[in-house]
């Protein structure tokens, strides 16, 4: 499926899109590599993963998607790629859940991409695949990634110590979450809301 709300664009990853993901990817390295999952060392009696390459990437992406335990996505602005956004952990039974990550060209940060395209996936995720909560996991030190959900009006649940490995070490993250029965109009329409509303004072 694509989604697609003025400038911005969701639409599944592709083995086609490689050449493009890997430029906006390398170009953005020290920016995104402080906020990047990492693989832990291996426990002794552990298997070694190695990081997967791009095809290899792709490939699991589908094959979760196919499973029904993942959407992924890229996200385009003006018809070029400039990010990720992975619906993940996708749950079934009585918790119809997932959580939501992602990344986004430098370039293109504070124009209301990364909130948008967030906003179009919650409501998809709520309107058609039926779930029923969101979360977003986020470690305290990221700035721009807490103001995507903060401007989204996402509530803010608490901290989760060591929760994932990111950037070579077991890091703490702040959890993020919505209901279905918080946005009833939708996240993309209110999000479209507080951006047209006049700030408080004027």
């Amino acid at each position: 499926m694509v989604l697609t709300d003025g400038d911005v664009t969701l639409r599944p990853i592709k083995l086609r899109d490689q050449k493009d993901w890997r430029e906006v990817n390398q170009r953005n390295r020290d920016w995104l590599r402080p906020w990047e999952a990492t693989i832990p060392p291996p426990a002794p009696w552990g298997p070694v993963i190695q990081r997967p390459t791009y095809r290899q990437m792709v490939r699991h992406l589908r094959a979760e998607a196919n499973a029904g335990r993942m959407l992924p996505f890229v996200i385009e602005y003006q018809g070029r790629l400039v990010g990720q956004l992975t619906v993940a952990g996708i749950t079934w039974g009585s918790m119809c859940a997932g959580h939501i990550g992602y990344w986004v060209d430098r370039d293109v940060a504070g124009r209301g991409v990364m909130p948008t395209a967030v906003a179009m996936a919650v409501d998809h995720c709520f309107r058609k695949v039926g779930l029923h909560r969101i979360e977003v996991c986020i470690r305290p030190e990221n700035g721009p990634s807490r103001r995507v959900v903060e401007k989204l009006g996402l509530r803010e649940e608490g901290l989760r110590p060591r929760y994932l490995h990111i950037d070579g070490a077991w890091r703490d993250h702040l959890v993020y979450a919505i209901t279905a029965e918080e946005v009833p109009e939708g996240l993309l329409r209110r999000w479209h809301r507080s951006r047209h509303s006049p700030s408080p004072g004027k």
